[in-house]
């Protein structure tokens, strides 16, 4: 499994503080035989008579000698979790309608 980010409790945190029920930390996907680990996995209920949201949260702190390098490398991770996850958990792959805060 890979190491926590640096903000992930940080995160973690606002996320339960907004209502968000924290359900897979790290959140698993996999893909034939690989593993994949997306740092949380939530989900918050909207209404009673409405389907609850669930989304997957990839924490990224751009600490590297380049920041593009370091985004390069966040969204080719976004694509291949967003790809998988379209196949195997699409309830969590569908962009939220609105966002909160």
């Amino acid at each position: 499994m890979p190491a926590k980010d640096r903000y992930h409790d940080n995160v973690k945190n606002a996320l339960i503080k907004d209502g968000w029920t924290i359900t897979d930390d790290p959140f698993h996907l996999k893909w034939g035989k690989r593993d994949m680990y997306v740092d949380l996995g939530a989900e918050k209920l909207i209404a009673a008579e409405k389907e609850g949201q669930q989304i997957a949260v990839e924490i990224k702190t751009f600490r590297s000698v380049s920041d593009m390098t370091a985004l390069e490398h966040a969204l080719g991770q976004y694509l291949a979790y967003r790809s998988v996850m379209i196949r195997t958990n699409p309830a969590r792959s569908r962009p939220l309608s609105r966002c909160s805060g």
